[in-house]
């Protein structure tokens, strides 16, 4: 059940959205191949949630139940609302242990602990998504980082997630990061962390001292407690790349508490972390993740039958003559794949397609830049900044093999993207810096073990490519994961048509949302 709750962090009391009266969420428990009454959702768009995309929003008083099917994820996922900056406050974390009678392909550990990595604003959250939609401009900064809610002990008026640990016992901590518009460093003092899987894919064991996250992403890591018996810090805190832009730099924390320990210690030492612009750091460790390709549900894609590049940009668009907006000199700021600045319809596109309903969206994104341009330049001319606008959707046939290639661009401020596409998982095969050459580059891919995950991060001023079979009819959104960037247009629509067989989209449930 969605309810306001009241809530107590730093410093201040407000109504919040939450599920159930909780924050974060509650977890949800399920098995490979389990079905439940988000995820891959085969063949079944319609509990997907993005409003005006595959369903219109729940009313007031109105119920849907939402169907998932887990039937390649393995690991931790998570849930979150897809209206406006809802999700801020309704998340949690999904379990999805490997199927009865399986085992993890490492030691079993000794207790599973979630860590929700969010963002807290002092301010009411719808206030702070209207005000920037209203002039313009960039959101108002966070006031804290949190760690299971809490903002930890470095602010004022803040508690602490505590975990209590004995020496020598294992813990899986079930990492997320549902912060709004931040990627994260993520470090536990004087501990290393074995990371065994990423987005619900298992992974090649990686010891690191710090793992980067960002927006959509899940990371599940094993924490051995081997220090001595004392109180340490798990931390995060930004990773933020962008030159110019305003970021929240605080830190938050956690204890971990070794029971036996009495002599509590007040301030434990911070762990190790990157600089805030360390891209170098960020991407050591992204490209140092292997996946575990025994677990792969079919092998990397090596013969592509269509391809794609895609810019990502943050653009400025002018303001009307008798006004002046919150953007650089004056513009309302914009975001944009391909030039293309996504406007939602006022009727899901999902009905839309699948009654044939005529002018709801156009079948005509470019698979390739409209516009030719050196995309990460240090000056470029002010008129490529501004993209048109539309509702246009890429049309995939079932069983294509993709290679998408998303190339950032410096238009307005280069920075680094999260994007996330639903319903699929898909390989990430290669990262790179400056614009994507795709004679040299490609001879660059990891094709024999890329991790398979659901969201990559694509550097600033540089491309990420990812690979994948387009093997799920229905009607699927493709979005970076800022979501200021998501406000602003970052975002498009993939069809995957209908294959042979019973490689057919479901029909709607019954108590669909009304539009």
């Amino acid at each position: 059940m969605v309810r306001e709750a009241r809530y107590t962090r730093l410093c201040s009391t407000k109504s919040i959205l939450t599920v159930n009266g909780q924050f974060p969420g509650p977890t949800i428990e399920a098995y490979h191949g389990e079905m439940l009454h988000g995820v891959k959702q085969p063949k079944n768009p319609w509990s997907d949630g993005p409003e005006y995309i595959t369903q219109c929003p729940i009313k007031p008083g109105g119920k849907f139940r939402q169907l998932l099917v887990f039937s390649i994820e393995e690991g931790t996922i998570w849930w979150h609302a897809h209206s406006d900056w809802a999700r801020a406050t309704v998340h949690g974390a999904i379990y999805v242990y490997p199927k009865e009678g399986e085992f993890y392909p490492f030691p079993k550990p000794d207790e599973e602990v979630p860590i929700i990595l969010g963002e807290w604003w002092k301010s009411d959250i719808r206030d702070v998504y209207e005000e920037f939609i209203r002039t313009g401009g960039s959101p108002n900064t966070s006031d804290a980082f949190t760690i299971n809610g809490y903002p930890g002990d470095l602010y004022p008026c803040s508690e602490s997630f505590k975990l209590n640990v004995r020496y020598g016992k294992t813990y899986f901590l079930r990492i997320v990061n549902a912060a709004m518009n931040h990627n994260l460093f993520f470090s536990v003092s004087k501990h290393k962390l074995k990371v065994v899987g990423v987005d619900s894919g298992y992974s090649e064991p990686l010891i690191r001292d710090y793992i980067c996250i960002s927006p959509g992403q899940t990371v599940d890591a094993l924490l051995h407690a081997n220090q001595d018996p004392d109180d340490y810090y798990m931390a995060a805190r930004a990773y933020s790349s962008a030159v110019e832009a305003s970021f929240n730099n605080g830190t938050t924390t956690a204890r971990i508490h070794y029971k036996g320990n009495h002599a509590r210690t007040k301030f434990p030492s911070l762990p190790y972390f990157p600089k805030y612009n360390d891209t170098k750091a960020a991407f050591d460790y992204y490209t140092s993740i292997k996946g575990l390709s025994e677990t792969y549900p079919y092998q990397v894609p090596k013969d592509i039958t269509t391809h794609m590049l895609i810019t990502l940009s943050v653009n400025a668009v002018p303001c009307s003559e008798d006004s002046s907006c919150g953007g650089p000199n004056g513009t309302r700021l914009s975001s944009s794949m391909n030039n293309i600045s996504f406007e939602a319809p006022n009727i899901d596109i999902l009905e839309a397609y699948y009654h044939q309903l005529k002018g709801v969206y156009d079948r005509d994104f470019p698979k390739f830049p409209p516009l030719l341009f050196d995309f990460t330049a240090e000056y470029l001319p002010l008129e490529l900044e501004i993209p048109k606008k539309g509702t246009k959707v890429a049309v995939l046939k079932y069983g294509s093999t993709m290679e998408i290639v998303f190339q950032g661009t410096t238009l307005v401020s280069g920075i680094d993207h999260p994007i996330h596409l639903h319903g699929t998982s898909f390989f990430s095969v290669g990262y790179g810096f400056g614009n994507f050459d795709k004679h040299k580059d490609p001879m660059k891919y990891n094709l024999e073990n890329p991790p398979l995950v659901n969201t990559v991060l694509v550097p600033n001023s540089g491309w990420a490519a990812i690979r994948y079979m387009a093997a799920n009819p229905g009607v699927w959104l493709v979005h970076c994961h800022h979501e200021r960037h998501l406000a602003w247009g970052m975002d498009t629509v993939f069809i995957v048509t209908n294959g042979e067989g019973d490689a057919v989209m479901r029909p709607p449930p019954s108590d669909m949302p009304p539009c």
